[in-house]
């Protein structure tokens, strides 16, 4: 049977995912910055959000008014009532956000349509190399143990974006968060900045889909 899937609006990577986003497992989207992994997700949340589903958004990079209004002015007020926003300043406060979220999932006293954490591995990074790195990485295990249960259980389709470090050996750039979120994350996207506007997302793990990739461009009205 076809697992059910929600569209994030980006019409390539829609096409590339077979139609969007799982709605019972965690997609992870990295990349280098500019690479439109944002864009990404605050499309996703606005589809979501105007079609009457609340978002539970976390975000620990600054998302800016105008990024989630942008295309959509005249129907900012209907996009903002469905968008709970966290904003968290420290791991400790973005673990108690994603519990926070996975909570408000399964009381089901709002229709969830969508969890996304912006990024994931933002002030995980700060840890590495410090004494607390041991504790950054039970921090984001813990998240992550919750928003796959949480997919699971509720059928809530979960949108993670991950930081990038460059592989001195060859060159390659290469998500953060070790093995546990690779395995954590059942899809796994790369997103590449090309010339100008132009982005290309690149498949590397699906449960039923082979690596293949597209583009798709970024415009002052989100992708096209």
């Amino acid at each position: 049977m076809p697992v059910e899937r929600l569209a994030t609006g980006v019409g390539a990577l829609d096409r590339l995912l077979g139609g969007g986003l799982e709605i019972d497992n965690v997609t992870e989207l990295f990349g280098e910055a500019g690479s439109g992994k944002t864009i990404v997700c605050v499309e996703a949340a606005r589809r979501v959000a105007l079609a009457g589903r609340w978002v539970v958004y976390i975000d620990t990079e600054g998302l800016s008014v105008d990024r989630l209004s942008a295309g959509t002015a005249d129907r900012l007020p209907d996009l903002l009532r469905h968008l709970l926003i966290a904003t968290p300043k420290s791991l400790e406060e973005q673990t108690r956000a994603v519990r926070t979220g996975c909570g408000l999932a399964r009381n089901r006293k709002r229709p969830i349509g969508l969890i996304v954490l912006d990024s994931a591995t933002f002030f995980y990074r700060l840890t590495l190399g410090a004494d607390t790195e041991d504790e950054g990485r039970q921090a984001l295990t813990e998240e992550l143990g919750l928003l796959v249960a949480t997919s699971l259980s509720e059928l809530v389709p979960v949108l993670v974006t991950n930081q990038v470090w460059r592989n001195l050996r060859d060159g390659s750039l290469e998500p953060l968060g070790g093995s546990f979120l690779n395995h954590a994350a059942k899809t796994i996207v790369r997103l590449e900045r090309l010339s100008g506007d132009r982005r290309r997302a690149v498949l590397l793990k699906h449960r039923s889909l082979a690596e293949s990739s597209a583009d798709f461009r970024i415009t002052t009205g989100g992708t096209a």
